[in-house]
């Protein structure tokens, strides 16, 4: 059997489970998977431990079912998301001491470690440290420094903090559901890797997922992370507005949402109504479909305008060639793109998370957006193994050069003198 990965998305409105291997291609194929109402999640962090329990418990039941007799669900990788999330830029230095030897894996993992050291806000953690560019005794943009030479190595890291305490709760979360967690992951990282090619890094994209509690936003350029973003708002405040707006309840409104919702009220024909049943012995409710859509679009305008103000802070507005990329859940309502365009004056597409993956043995569909972020997860899990790959090759190499170099010899000398005064 090879590696399998699990990925474990904990949103606002649902928990989903991913079990996914890599193909003879180097493609991921998801084994199977589960998914349940989340019900003790608000806005992307943990508000009711048993609740959340009980729901990861559901999700990773129905995925092992799924697989039974294969393996056994232990290890998951979780999505961390919330408006407790921050990003700062920072710069690391490095002084080798080996001058001689080529920069290594071993170097720039000791200064990405070393970034981990940083002092934080109390309460605060680092989740997260992406380098940028490093730059080799002041020779700049280097994106890939191993196996070049050089004696003092700098790195630009765009770091992610976030609340220890939501955090822990995740973990515990998880804990307490019989499982153990592998890495936590930022989600709009997570889900980047689902729906964005390498291209669109390079060029230069926006990737805003709309979830359920929050709207995350992640900038690349020249295949860079740059900035980061989790925006308090999502789904769940629209099908708020719609209950409040047409004075029905939230399972009818989440219906109307998501059968006849639309981001743009001007395509809507005055003419359609919708007929929804009354409670008991009551008359049913008219609604028109017209109304319905401006409600959302009003919402819809709001979470793309702080998307934008992001877009603008970030620097990058006028160098994005790649446009937008919409996912998540909110990316499957009607007209969200051309809403999108119309704001920011910027190309956008929605992404579905099938750039990366192979045929899967899953019944359902798992194009759509909506599963963006709990497929990313298992991506980033096989890039981790991946790393850990490579760290290892990187630190056996050096080891095998480094034998019987002159300080090899001297202790061998030392062993032989000991040996003969026993």
């Amino acid at each position: 059997m090879s590696e399998i990965v699990v990925g474990l998305d904990i949103g606002t409105t649902k928990i989903a489970c991913f079990v996914g291997r890599k193909n003879e291609h180097g493609k991921i194929e998801i084994l199977s998977m589960g998914k349940t109402e989340s019900l003790g999640v608000t806005r992307g962090v943990v508000s009711n431990i048993e609740k959340t329990v009980q729901s990861i418990k559901t999700a990773v039941a129905e995925a092992q079912e799924r697989v039974d007799g294969e393996l056994t669900i232990g290890l998951v990788n979780v999505g961390i998301a919330g408006q407790h999330i921050n990003s700062l830029q920072h710069r690391g230095i490095h002084t080798r001491q080996a001058t001689t030897d080529e920069i290594s894996q071993t170097d720039i993992d000791a200064l990405i470690d070393d970034m981990y050291k940083l002092v934080m806000e109390p309460g605060e953690e680092i989740i997260h440290v992406l380098p940028q560019e490093y730059i080799i005794d002041n020779e700049q943009g280097i994106k890939d420094p191993i196996g070049m030479s050089g004696v003092r190595l700098e790195a630009n890291f765009h770091i992610i903090t976030g609340r220890i305490a939501a955090a822990k709760n995740i973990q515990k979360c998880v804990n307490k559901a019989g499982l153990e967690v592998s890495e936590t992951i930022l989600e709009p990282l997570a889900s980047s890797s689902a729906v964005l090619s390498d291209e669109e890094k390079e060029a230069g994209v926006v990737l805003v997922d709309i979830g359920g509690g929050t709207t995350d936003v992640a900038i690349f350029h020249e295949g860079i992370i740059r900035h980061t973003a989790v925006i308090p708002f999502g789904g769940n405040v629209i099908t708020e507005d719609i209950k409040e707006g047409c004075t029905i309840m939230k399972r009818q409104a989440e219906l109307l949402k998501v059968k006849f919702g639309s981001a743009l009220a001007s395509e809507s024909q005055e003419n359609e109504i919708v007929c929804i049943p009354g409670l008991r012995g009551r008359d049913p409710k008219e609604i028109s479909i017209r109304n319905l859509s401006s409600i959302i679009q009003a919402r819809m305008e709001e979470i793309i305008e702080h998307v934008y103000y992001e877009i603008k802070n970030s620097g990058y507005e006028k160098r994005l060639i790649g446009g937008i990329v919409v996912t998540g859940g909110g990316a499957e309502l009607k007209n969200i793109t051309q809403l999108f365009e119309y704001i920011t004056g910027m190309d956008s597409r929605v992404g579905y998370p099938n750039e990366h993956l192979g045929k899967s043995s899953t019944e359902e569909s798992l194009t759509s957006p909506m599963y963006a972020t709990g497929i990313g997860l298992v991506l980033k899990g096989f890039e981790t193994k991946e790393k850990q790959k490579r760290s290892q090759l990187a630190i056996k190499s050096h080891s095998k050069r480094t034998k019987g170099s002159f300080f090899d010899k001297i202790l061998e000398k030392g062993k032989s003198w000991f040996e003969e005064d026993m």
